[in-house]
């Protein structure tokens, strides 16, 4: 699966990571956005690394959604502790 494809899905899993996580954050949507095309790149990434697959299986794919929504529930927390001692 591209790039592409995980910046799609990372759209929708930061809009899912803020659900999960509600609250008021520095930013608004566009960071969110943000957040989850990071997280779904990093969601990637670590599927890769740590079950040593090529690919996540696909776009429609469980383990896909699964790795994009942590992924970016890591993104969305460690931006909270960044910008909470900003504050």
């Amino acid at each position: 699966m591209g790039i592409i494809a995980w910046i799609l899905i990372g759209l929708l899993a930061g809009a899912i990571a803020k659900a999960l996580m509600p609250g008021k954050d520095p930013g608004g949507c566009l960071i969110t956005m943000l957040i989850g095309i990071v997280g779904g790149l990093l969601g990637g990434w670590l599927g890769k690394v740590i079950f040593g697959v090529e690919s996540i299986d696909g776009f429609f794919s469980l383990s896909t959604w699964i790795a994009a929504i942590v992924g970016s529930v890591i993104v969305l927390v460690l931006y909270r502790l960044v910008t909470g001692r900003r504050a």
